[in-house]
């Protein structure tokens, strides 16, 4: 009985033992002791998608399920907004952009809405129905101007109000999973396989086909705030370039964290901190560059999936599924 008791507790031991080595050995990132981030139920099951701000405190935020909020302090409080849309027809708002009191929302299937005065009223504009793809991201340029890219990676303009749109590309990337647009103008994809990635500036008729720098996967690619690139990739690898203008010169994989989920976005703080979410509530933040990178203590403890940070002049957001949202304080919280 002693012996077979004995090697029960040693089976506990053993089992606990590795599971707290293979804890230690999977995040290997320690937590930090405060946080920049604030924790806000939206209290819906609809994955917030984009937010957009008219002034310092007057913003919409859009989602899946036709989900829209609006919030006149900053983005500490959502109240509930409705758009004038079919009830049978189960909108994704996916992308909604301000310049000054002029606003546009994008949205699939097929929807994209204009307002001229802050987002109190909006009208429904109706594309062409030979428009490749589907609204992916809007962008406000000023009375009655914007710029639509879609999921093939099909760029237009207008000009005036959303009458008529003007293609800025001839031929679109094809099917993409994400897609970024610099301060500049500038667009970079990824495609919809995640084997490749596509550049494209003004002026160019075409876009510019790159292959992955490994064997995994790219998940997405965005652009660093010195306008070089960024790109995650499975298996939670991140790379930079820094090729001063070479889009192809990447630096090695940076590994920080081995958790089994991936990241999905990353993004610069004003601090020239460096910011990575993904799966399962993991946001990170690297403060030298990429060396060495902890877990934020509030990220932390949401059951989410991060899968967006939107950082502008006055705000910070994390974007999480099923109404989860974490909103940039600064001050520990």
């Amino acid at each position: 009985m002693n012996r077979l008791l004995s090697s029960a507790v040693n089976l506990v031991l053993a089992l606990v033992l590795g599971v707290g080595l293979s804890g230690c050995v999977s995040t290997r990132v320690p937590i930090a002791s405060t946080s920049p981030w604030q924790a806000i139920d939206l209290e819906t099951q609809s994955n917030p998608l984009d937010v957009s701000f008219t002034d310092p405190s007057h913003g919409f935020l859009v989602g899946s399920n036709r989900m829209i909020r609006e919030t006149d302090d900053g983005g500490a409080h959502w109240n509930d907004r409705s758009l004038d849309l079919p009830d049978e027809e189960n909108f994704r708002l996916i992308s909604i952009d301000f310049e000054g009191q002029e606003g546009w929302i994008a949205g699939q299937p097929g929807l994209l809405m204009h307002s001229i005065d802050g987002g109190q009223n909006w009208t429904r504009l109706f594309l062409d129905t030979k428009l490749p793809g589907e609204p992916y991201l809007i962008t406000a340029q000023g009375k009655n101007t914007a710029e639509l890219a879609t999921n093939v990676g099909a760029v237009y303009k207008t000009n005036d109000g959303g009458e008529s749109w003007e293609a800025s590309v001839t031929d679109a990337a094809g099917a993409v999973r994400d897609l970024r647009r610099s301060s500049n103008g500038s667009y970079v994809s990824v495609s919809g396989l995640g084997n490749f990635y596509a550049t494209w500036e003004p002026g160019q008729t075409v876009w510019n086909v790159h292959q992955r720098v490994s064997s995994q996967r790219l998940q997405s690619i965005g652009y660093q705030p010195d306008g070089n690139l960024w790109m995650v990739a499975r298996g939670a690898q991140i790379r930079l370039n820094d090729g001063d203008g070479n889009v192809e010169d990447w630096s090695k994989a940076i590994i920080p964290i081995t958790n089994g989920y991936g990241y999905m976005d990353m993004a610069w703080d004003d601090d020239g901190g460096i910011w990575a979410g993904g799966g399962n509530g993991t946001l990170l933040v690297s403060h030298d560059g990429g060396d060495s990178w902890e877990t934020d203590p509030v990220g932390d403890q949401q059951p989410s999936n991060f899968t967006r940070f939107v950082f502008d002049d006055d705000h910070a957001f994390v974007l999480g599924e099923r109404g989860n949202l974490l909103r940039w304080v600064g001050n520990a919280v």
